[in-house]
């Protein structure tokens, strides 16, 4: 920790919980203890005026609860240069007639004058309002909620990822904030880095939603602006000031398809070394985000938060700590078609990893040691076994299929459910070659790791858990089966929708994309549910027997005036005796 800025900061900690207010970045938490440890010296910051006079443009947040302890988060805008002393208080009312803790400390712009107070000696399974003062300004009231210990009959989270500001309103946001739920948790893309007129921005300007800066983001002050952007639209403060977020990022809160050491959207030449890139983009994430500090590097975001003897919630990083390179699939063309034993054996390569041997070995410690009814993992892409013959895939993809590659798709897709609708004694044998070539649909996924997905999943099959997966990434909405290596049912994964980002109806059109989920649940024997049409979010409701999974959808976000989509939705439950899914 940086010795002067150490010396800035000045707590004044009352009432039941011992805190202080820490404006966090990810670098200056290299090696520093957790920050309820913390006593900063009652030191006034110098140079510099101090207390200068501020507003709170991007709302309040809470996140990372535990039994007796909460993150709070706010960011002030200052209306002068210098060092801004801010106030926080936690009540058991709304009102505030019952202040339980408050304290103050100071931001300045080496953090981007944002705010974080690590809140202790909190009730478990208990609601708090919190607040923020600036002077005589004072932030909304928000409400927060910590995790239950002991006993623990229910618990319930909304689920959301992916949304990208110019794409359209963040109206899942809107609905995720009316929702009866203890968190949510944000499974990554909560920010996109591509410039205006990039990704999905092709109604921006019309919506008044062109980002900013006006460049793709690659140095801290570029990401920086990118989040306060995000952070100033009002139905993303609503969710942040209804509920509790536990975040993990994906890619795009650094850029697209993101590995250990590189990124498809990341030109060395041009843009720089990726590891400042991506330490950039991560100080900016631990600056913007309601995470509590890590006791290590600021590159490790797995964590376990417990929810009683309910359930235990392993939050992973399948993304950028770990990740070996993805692979693609014009790498196993060959003669203008795909190389299916190829395929398989470069997924199934033994020495490919997607967590990296240190995240693995903690993923096993913390399932073999939980003792809860359910063991959730929350982490970013699909781990289901998605399989499709090669020439669906090979239609598909732009650098191998034809001009028109919708209408080959269709065709090979119509091909291959007829085939799959016949006994097997009764397919020729084109008809069983052609289901015989599956390959994994998603190689930016565990499909594109399957060794390391079958150790996992073997290892859930040893322990007897009752594993339920939630995913993100793919901008749709997915329900499968999870089997071991030898087919044994061993858990269920349910994954959100998007925000905003477009689904599979971007690349297939709405028709097309209406038409292919259901098809797709014929052709994948572990899929039981897929809508690829529409932006929305999921709840996952877990009681002691069972775990109840429902997918919301928003009727537009081309506009704010909309409803929810009652015709889309989906229910699905799941009891935890025999983990079968239908």
């Amino acid at each position: 920790m940086n010795d002067n800025l150490d010396l800035r900061r000045r707590a004044l900690v009352k009432g039941v919980a011992a805190a202080s207010l820490l404006p966090v970045l990810g670098s200056n938490l290299m090696g520093c203890s957790d920050s309820s440890d913390r006593r900063i010296p009652d030191q006034a910051p110098e140079p510099g005026p101090v207390g200068v006079a501020a507003e709170f443009r991007h709302g309040v947040a809470s996140g990372d609860p535990t039994t007796d302890r909460v993150i709070l988060w706010t960011r002030v805008t200052p209306d002068e240069p210098g060092f801004v002393e801010v106030e926080w208080e936690v009540a058991a009312e709304e009102d505030f007639s019952t202040i339980l803790a408050s304290g103050s400390g100071t931001t300045d712009e080496a953090v981007d004058f944002t705010v974080k107070v690590d809140v202790t000696g909190l009730a478990a399974g208990t609601a708090y309002f919190y607040r923020f003062r600036v002077r005589d300004r004072v932030s909304e009231v928000a409400r927060t909620r910590t995790a239950p210990a002991g006993a623990t009959a229910s618990a319930a989270f909304a689920v959301v990822s992916c949304s990208n500001y110019p794409t359209g309103y963040f109206n899942v946001y809107r609905e995720v904030a009316q929702q009866p739920v203890d968190a949510v948790l944000h499974l990554g893309d909560y920010i996109y880095e591509y410039a205006p007129g990039g990704y999905a921005s092709a109604n921006a300007e019309a919506l008044g939603r062109v980002v900013e800066p006006a460049t793709e983001i690659l140095t801290l002050a570029d990401y920086r602006t990118r989040y306060a952007q995000y952070r100033s639209d009002p139905d993303l403060q609503a969710a942040h000031a209804a509920h509790p977020f536990i975040v993990v990022w994906d890619d795009h809160e650094i850029a697209n398809d993101t590995w250990r050491e590189g990124a498809e959207n990341h030109d060395q030449e041009t843009e720089g070394e990726f590891s400042a890139r991506r330490a950039a983009a991560i100080q900016a994430w631990y600056e913007w985000l309601p995470v509590r500090p890590p006791t290590s590097t600021a590159e490790i975001i797995y964590r376990r938060l417990p929810y009683g003897d309910l359930l235990d919630l392993i939050m992973l990083d399948t993304r950028v700590i770990g990740r070996d390179q993805q692979f693609v699939y014009p790498d196993f063309v060959n003669g203008g078609i795909i190389d299916v034993d190829a395929t398989r054996a470069a997924v199934g390569d033994s020495g490919r990893t997607l967590l990296g041997a240190q995240q693995l070995a903690w993923l096993e410690e913390q399932l073999a040691g939980s003792t809860a009814r359910w063991q959730i993992l929350g982490q970013q892409v699909l781990m289901g076994r998605y399989a499709l013959p090669s020439p669906i895939l090979e239609a598909l993809e732009p650098s191998i299929g034809g001009d028109d590659t919708l209408a080959a798709g269709t065709a090979a897709v119509l091909a291959a459910v007829a085939a799959k609708n016949k006994a097997p004694g009764d397919r020729t044998l084109e008809e069983q070659m052609l289901l015989d070539s599956a390959i994994p649909y998603n190689l930016d996924a565990w499909d594109g790791y399957d060794f390391e997905r079958n150790r996992v999943l073997d290892f859930v099959a040893q322990l007897g858990s009752r594993l339920v997966v939630l995913a993100g990434d793919t901008h749709n909405a997915w329900a499968s089966q999870l089997r071991s290596s030898t087919g044994e049912v061993v858990g269920v994964e349910f994954a959100t929708a998007s925000v905003t980002s477009p689904g599979l109806d971007a690349v297939l059109g709405a028709d097309a994309a209406a038409l292919f989920a259901p098809l797709m649940s014929v052709l994948v024997d572990d899929l039981v549910y897929a809508n690829f049409l529409d932006r929305g979010y999921l709840t996952v409701a877990f009681a002691e027997d069972a775990v109840t999974a429902e997918w919301r959808y928003v009727s537009t976000i081309d506009s704010t005036d909309y409803v929810e989509n009652e015709a889309a939705f989906q229910r699905r439950v799941v009891q935890r005796a025999d983990l079968v899914l239908s």
